[in-house]
């Protein structure tokens, strides 16, 4: 219960503000102007607190999915008196400032966001920033199927450079159950494989993975007094590499092999100073896990930036991934990024409820993501969003005329039923991603 509601009021918090912030570009940019502001509101009716403040009506709606701002002479279907206090008599240079605000404010939060997010000091894996040299293929992995091996490089995926790991699992990601093409350079020459990404079993989201791991491993932080790790030998700063044989990459993967062989003895490979060693230790049992007292770290890097440098290199991550989310969008358009990646409410819940969990920094690192994804999908030139009230009145200028009312209803209309098949594609996904109701999906 008490989960629920955290979820229910970390959706409501993300989603508010975003919201907020879009809609006050809107209302700031209009009184800018000189356009009459009738009503202000977050969120959708029924309507539960109203309060009137000059010409404007301020409320706020008891769905938190969303929000408007009402400004005079903006519906072409209600009395006009053409005077310079409403919104169509305003040239098209002053509308367009007045559209394109909320975006923009969505935008510039999530550069705000990430800011304070790298201000506050952030880590990352290693590896994130490393070449794609392959450590490990699992046997049975998709890699392994077409005859990737360890110590291949990878510096291609489908055409486009990844310089990093995180380069590389970003655009395998995007392509579950595509084929892809993979350049890969083994023993200084270059060929080209073909490679069907799988969703990993058990994943809330469909995401594609060859499953090959990088050239890493975990790292002994802490060995505890008279545990069977200190009798076996371990010491602080040992690298393990391999248990029984099988390699290990992160800490969970050393964590789990010890967990499950309680009171059996297990051969453990590392590396100490750079020199290889065998050691053997037994677990001890503790519950019904295996524990060898060590404390286990992956190897991770750390920025702590200053104001300035936190707010330069928050402006070039959400230009990375401006083009990501736009690589995303025409990807669903010709077809070779699957409409399941996509979220709706449902799943942006969950996940608001999760990074709460986390602490302030997961939530607001959270809300920039979805700030910058909420200011460009404004901007595409559907009707109906703000994006395509401005191609509409760009189309206009270009001929040198404004269009009809009806011819302006069609193309609003056809906005609709684009955005609304694309509600209906997201929240389909989301129900999918809940247990319970898949399993009333006979299809699947």
């Amino acid at each position: 219960m008490a989960g629920t509601l955290l979820t229910f009021l970390s959706f409501a918090f993300v989603l508010g503000v975003l919201v907020f912030v879009h809609e006050l570009g809107h209302f700031l940019a209009a009184k800018r102007i000189g356009i009459k502001v009738l009503k202000f509101q977050l969120g959708f009716n029924p309507t539960i607190v109203s309060i009137r403040r000059g010409d404007t009506e301020y409320s706020i709606g008891a769905l938190p999915l969303g929000g408007y701002v009402k400004m005079a002479g903006e519906n072409p279907d209600e009395p006009s008196s053409g005077g310079p206090e409403e919104f169509m008599s305003r040239s098209k240079w002053e509308r367009f400032q007045v559209l394109i605000m909320g975006p923009l404010m969505n935008l510039g939060l999530a550069v705000i966001l990430t800011a304070v997010v790298l201000y506050n000091g952030a880590e990352r894996p290693a590896y994130e920033t490393m070449p794609v040299v392959l450590g490990v293929v699992p046997a049975g992995s998709a890699a392994a199927g077409v005859g990737l091996k360890p110590g291949d490089h990878i510096t291609q995926v489908a055409g486009r450079a990844v310089d990093t790991w995180e380069d590389f699992f970003i655009a395998v990601g995007a392509k579950p159950d595509r084929e892809v093409a993979l350049t890969v350079v083994r023993d200084g020459n270059t060929s080209t494989v073909n490679v069907t990404p799988k969703t990993p079993e058990g994943s809330r989201f469909e995401f594609g993975d060859i499953g090959v791991l990088p050239k890493v491993h975990p790292r002994i932080r802490s060995v505890s007094a008279g545990e069977p790790a200190e009798k076996a030998g371990f010491k602080p700063n040992d690298v393990v590499v391999a248990v029984n044989g099988e390699p290990i990459t992160f800490s969970g993967h050393l964590r789990e092999a010890i967990s499950k062989r309680p009171e059996q003895q297990i051969t453990v490979e590392i590396l100490r100073d750079n020199q290889p060693l065998t050691l053997v230790a037994t677990p001890k049992k503790s519950g019904s896990i295996g524990l060898l007292g060590v404390g286990i770290g992956d190897e991770m890097v750390s920025t702590k930036p200053g104001a300035v440098g936190a707010m330069t290199l928050a402006f070039q991550k959400n230009v990375q991934y401006s083009g990501l989310i736009f690589q995303t969008i025409w990807g669903l358009v010709t077809r070779e990024t699957s409409p399941k990646q996509l979220m709706g409410p449902v799943a942006i819940a969950q996940l608001s409820g999760e990074s709460a969990q986390l602490g302030w920094i997961a939530l607001f690192s959270l809300m920039a993501q979805i700030s910058l994804n909420l200011g460009l999908l404004n901007l595409l030139p559907i009707p109906v969003l703000d994006g395509g009230h401005i191609f509409i009145m760009m189309m206009e200028g270009v001929a040198r005329r404004d269009f009809s009312t009806p011819l302006k209803e069609k193309m609003l209309l056809a906005g609709f039923v684009v955005l609304m098949t694309l509600m209906v594609t997201v929240i389909y996904n989301d129900l999918t991603r809940i247990a319970w109701i898949e399993r009333l999906m006979p299809w699947r």
